[in-house]
């Protein structure tokens, strides 16, 4: 395969970021039209026995699963077994929020789009409670979610169950606030389960992977049998002040959420399934959902901030004035993962690793930037500068919390007469872009937030990444 001009560049870029992230293994890989146009291999997929990678070695894709969840629903869709408007209490009956109305008006559409009207809640933790109690490697996350972690969820009907028991204030009327939601894509599995009568798993397997060709993508690595071209799993952690990455053997599982995030997948397979975004509805020679139901998957239904937008199950921005960015990135201990399609251009990518907070976004924005003639840092957007008056920038002070664990503190720096944002030790200047909505740079990435006010102007959440962050203190 003949070396592009892009190439060399684009790969001393990201060696430089494995070496200064101490990422053990990558594999990254892009098809033009469906055919493969380059891949490359970075690192080992074991790296104490110096094992290689390629396109076949299986990696955790993590929340890319959710995609393949919402493509489930359009074929359930598309047979007449449900509607995607249809009440989620239809076919999950048990279902409770802290309202009952909302409860009755929240659709399967609006499970799709993270608009349910769910704050971060903790249920992630105990849903794989079983899997991180046999992890050495997950000691300190079960110390810090202990009062959560008294009994497992396994089930769909545990997952209800907790969520009913759970004190917890709505984000607002169903389909009005997006917030990242894995208990909907969990939920979504048993509504898949109830419409199809086939366990989530197996209809996945049946009416996505195996029409597709996807013969190397499980929910078990079990299911591969002797094969041993499937990597190891690393995490990093503090050990005397020093970051360190470590080998952390053990997939973690949560068998009430398997569709919100625990598929395992190739690159080759993964460009495979990408091809029906490309397409349309079709890959490997087979239809697997319909023009109409490719093109509601990718619509944007709903915005995210002043750059992103959400579909069901991946997310939708514009990359230039002429091409539309379909992506979605999963993360899990010992993954990161990223897909992206540019339908305009019929170029379809995967990035996989096998170590979990890798700069994905880094290496996914370089690749594009080098495929598409753009310097290699140029972001996904600009924004222009904003004018806010001093005495909002006051009320935005405070630490916010979410119920998965992570907390973001808001200072206001009296002698540059900024706001700052405090991640454990870093802080990053916040810069206005927009009513509500500033921006900061982390590891050279453009990164939005927006604060959210109580209709009285009062402000109640953060919107932080995906997630809106209730105000604590």
């Amino acid at each position: 395969m003949k070396m592009k001009e892009w190439e060399a560049s684009f790969e001393a870029y990201v060696q430089r970021l494995m070496d200064d992230f101490q990422v053990p293994g990558a594999i990254i890989a892009v098809a033009k039209d469906g055919e493969l146009t380059y891949e490359k291999a970075f690192g080992f997929r074991d790296r104490e026995q110096q094992a290689p990678i390629d396109l076949d070695t299986v990696f955790g894709i993590g929340s890319i699963t959710k995609s393949f969840t919402c493509m489930a629903i359009m074929q359930l869709q598309e047979e007449g077994k449900l509607s995607v408007h249809d009440p989620v209490i239809t076919y999950l009956p048990a279902f409770r929020t802290p309202d009952e109305a909302q409860t009755k008006s929240i659709t399967i559409h609006h499970f799709m789009t993270h608009t349910l009207g769910f704050p971060p809640l903790p249920s992630l933790i105990p849903a794989m409670l079983p899997s991180l109690q046999a992890d050495p490697t997950a000691d300190e996350l079960l110390h810090h979610f202990e009062d959560q972690c008294k009994h497992p969820i396994d089930t769909f009907e545990d997952l209800m169950a907790y969520i009913e028991k759970l004190p917890f204030e709505l984000l607002g009327p169903a389909g009005t606030e997006f917030s990242y939601s894995n208990e909907a894509f969990g939920l979504l599995g048993a509504i898949i389960e109830r419409a199809s009568g086939k366990p989530y798993e197996a209809y996945v397997q049946e009416h996505i992977l195996q029409p597709i060709g996807m013969e190397r993508t499980v929910f078990h690595v079990e299911e591969l049998g002797e094969d041993n071209n499937t990597t190891m799993l690393y995490t990093r952690r503090m050990k005397d002040g020093v970051r360190e990455v470590v080998r952390a053997p053990g997939w973690w599982d949560a068998p009430s959420m398997r569709a919100a995030g625990f598929l395992k997948s190739t690159a080759r397979d993964m460009l495979r399934y990408a091809d029906v975004y490309r397409t349309g509805g079709l890959s490997n020679g087979a239809r697997i959902i319909s023009g109409d139901s490719a093109s509601q998957m990718i619509a944007p239904h709903v915005r995210v901030d002043l750059s992103r937008s959400y579909g069901y199950g991946l997310g939708v921005f514009p990359f230039s004035e002429d091409y539309t960015l379909l992506t979605h990135t999963g993360g899990l201990k010992g993954m990161t993962a990223q897909m992206f399609i540019v339908p305009e251009a019929g170029v379809t990518g995967i990035l996989l690793t096998n170590m979990d907070d890798a700069p994905i976004s880094n290496l996914t924005l370089g690749l594009l930037n080098s495929m598409f003639g753009r310097p290699l840092e140029t972001q996904f957007a600009t924004f222009p500068e904003y004018e806010v008056p001093l005495a909002y920038l006051q009320q935005c002070p405070g630490t916010y919390k979410s119920g998965e664990g992570d907390a973001v503190e808001i200072r206001f720096d009296e002698a540059q007469s900024q706001l700052v944002l405090v991640l454990g030790s870093d802080v990053f200047p916040l810069r206005s872009v927009g009513e509500d909505t500033f921006l900061f740079t982390r590891h050279n990435i453009d990164s939005l937030i927006r604060f959210v006010r109580h209709p009285e102007g009062e402000i109640k959440r953060l919107a932080f990444g995906s997630r809106q962050m209730p105000k604590a203190i």
